[in-house]
């Protein structure tokens, strides 16, 4: 299939005067590479122009080794492009992105606080009472599904449970971006697919930008609006840019077995499985898994 422009995704189809100026995330022309003590400089992404706009979820998938968390840091603000521009509603990225929130793959929650705590410490740092950060979080806690675990410490808690405990504390200070980075990777089949209809339940209320890092393509298409797709590093770039025209709201265990849906996988897949093959060939004898 042709790959499609970022133009043509469902969240830009809305009418110039209604659309945002700018978009929440702004790539143009970024690279970024890293000095490697005993090696030529590593180039980890090359030329990357992407959008994702304001309300839009947008699913990045690649090879092992293709530069997908390092665009998402290059947003956090975590990593600065050697070259190119990284630009947050229209202004350029300076430092940390004070707008997003950030889900990282490993638990994140500190062990000595207990889910109520770990929610409510960013409010109180940015200055908000004890009380009412506190309150805040419970409630927070309430919306994932742990009312009833706001004592409890993150090593009585399962995987799941902490990953709820985790997204309450990234979505608690209203951010207009949210950045995943295989959020849900360590936990098992059922408790992802439970996890994803946790995410598109709270993302549906208040719709905000989100990128997403995964390697699971079925993950990608059940969440997003937008799939693309890298490159196999080195120097990875996007290589498709895939509309999920699926209707929302979607129930992602149905999902899966829909017509449509095992099309889009196909079309996706065809592309997606040259870059992964790419990949491996890449690496060198007795390194592969």
């Amino acid at each position: 299939m042709s790959v499609p422009s970022p133009s043509s995704s469902p969240a830009s189809s809305a009418p110039a005067s209604s659309a945002p100026a700018h978009p929440a995330i702004g790539f143009r022309d970024i690279s970024i590479a890293f000095d490697i003590a005993g090696r030529n400089r590593f180039v980890a992404v090359q030329d990357v122009t992407l959008d994702v706009a304001e309300g839009e979820f947008v699913a990045i998938v690649g090879p092992t080794g293709s530069g997908k968390s390092t665009l998402l840091n290059a947003a956090a603000g975590l990593l600065t492009p050697a070259a190119g521009t990284v630009s947050i509603f229209g202004r350029p990225l300076s430092g940390l992105n004070a707008q997003a929130g950030y889900l990282f793959q490993q638990d994140a929650l500190m062990p000595w606080k207990t889910a109520v705590e770990n929610v409510a410490i960013s409010l109180e740092a940015a200055g908000t009472r004890r009380a009412e950060a506190r309150a805040r979080a419970r409630d927070w806690l309430a919306r994932v599904g742990l009312a009833a675990f706001a004592e409890r410490y993150p090593h009585t808690l399962s995987g799941g449970q902490r990953k709820r405990v985790a997204l309450a504390q990234a979505l608690i200070r209203d951010p207009r971006i949210i950045l995943m980075d295989e959020p849900f990777g360590p936990l098992d089949a059922q408790t992802r697919l439970i996890m994803g209809e946790l995410l598109l339940r709270l993302w549906s209320e208040n719709r905000k930008a989100v990128l997403f890092v995964t390697h699971d393509l079925e993950e990608a298409i059940s969440l997003a609006d937008r799939v693309v797709i890298l490159s196999a590093g080195p120097a990875a770039r996007v290589v498709g840019d895939f509309p999920i025209a699926l209707d929302r709201p979607r129930d992602i265990g149905e999902l899966k077995v829909d017509p449509a849906f095992l099309a889009i996988h196909r079309d996706i897949w065809h592309l997606l499985k040259t870059e992964v093959l790419k990949a491996y060939s890449e690496i060198p004898t007795g390194d592969a898994p």
